[in-house]
């Protein structure tokens, strides 16, 4: 009896190894293909969206779709002509004077990771869940938090990748 369970239990971790396994391997092919080098922008017409009220911006491909702006102008969300479920946005948000001692914490914890073009680090994160994948770029200048995200269906999210890439490295902020 006590064989039995002891094959029973070492079956189970077998099990749940592999299974963890085959879920890092399955993720390990989707960004394979998801590498950010030979993107060709030159390749697609493009518009560039400004902020105002927050001084930023950033380029989209210029037959994608805008969806209402919200009335505090803060940000933009755009929607891919081919899927609307595909969206790039950018907003940002003015930081607590609490939230930003607290902040200050999690910054030493969480380091950049990324340079945009204009030379402003922050920390760039790719989620690859099982239905929505995206990936989500955080910049802080003195008060201010600015975001940029680009989201798809997991399954597509390989197709978006260089794309999103490239425009979270054009994303810019003006200099005040």
């Amino acid at each position: 009896m006590a064989t039995a369970n002891k094959i029973c239990s070492l079956g189970r971790r077998i099990y749940r190894f592999a299974a963890s396994v085959s879920g890092v391997i399955a993720l390990l092919i989707i960004l394979w293909g998801c590498t950010a080098n030979n993107f060709n922008a030159g390749a697609s017409a493009w518009k560039t969206y400004s902020n105002s009220r927050y001084g930023f911006e950033f380029p989209y491909p210029s037959n994608w779709t805008s969806l209402a702006a919200p009335e505090n102008d803060d940000g933009i969300a755009f929607t891919s002509p081919q899927d609307k479920t595909v969206e790039i946005r950018g907003w940002a948000s003015q930081q607590l004077l609490n939230s930003i001692t607290t902040n200050k914490e999690l910054v030493k914890k969480i380091k950049p990771n990324f340079q945009t073009a204009q030379g402003v680090s922050g920390v760039l994160v790719v989620e690859v869940d099982r239905l929505v994948s995206s990936m989500t770029l955080t910049l802080t200048q003195s008060q201010v938090k600015y975001y940029w995200e680009g989201r798809s269906k997991s399954q597509d999210f390989q197709d978006y990748y260089r794309l999103f890439h490239y425009i979270a490295q054009q994303y810019r902020i003006s200099k005040s």
